[in-house]
């Protein structure tokens, strides 16, 4: 579940994207930004999220979305899901989990019976202000473009 509700202020974060450039929060003042968090590089609803995204990336950008993924895997993993499946937007490689957690996308999670540590998929919509104006803690990852469209699209 996340810590973060609409109208909050979204934390402030630092990371380096695919390329290890720096990319934070601070440089989509005045923009919309779709943050989304996202397990593993190269598995199947992450690979259909991020083609989701991507084949929505013009009509995302065109109602004023910039997108940006995060997942802890490196930046050499997010150069070759970028190039295998030529995604338009940039991937930051969080690897200390520092931006995961304070977004609460990192915590315990369930699978068969068992109870680990884990990247928990979630999507932020931050507004230009810096504050958080929808949360996606059910992502649908083969139409995740459709579940934003459907809040913003007026």
């Amino acid at each position: 579940m996340s810590i973060l509700a609409p109208g909050d202020i979204a934390p402030s974060f630092t990371g380096k994207d695919q390329n290890g450039n720096p990319i934070s929060l601070s440089d989509f003042k005045g923009k919309k930004l779709i943050l989304y968090f996202y397990p593993k590089d190269n598995t199947p609803g992450c690979t259909a999220e991020a083609c989701s995204l991507r084949d929505g990336y013009e009509q995302l950008t065109q109602l004023g979305f910039d997108v940006v993924g995060v997942s802890a895997d490196s930046e050499k993993s997010h150069q070759g899901f970028i190039g295998k499946f030529n995604l338009p937007f940039r991937l930051i490689s969080d690897t200390n989990r520092e931006i995961l957690t304070a977004y609460g996308a990192w915590g315990e999670k369930k699978l068969y019976g068992k109870t680990y540590e884990g990247i928990i998929r979630t999507t932020f919509v931050i507004g230009g202000d810096g504050k958080v104006e929808k949360v996606f803690s059910k992502v649908k990852t083969d139409d995740h473009v459709s579940q934003i469209l459907k809040e913003f699209e007026h």
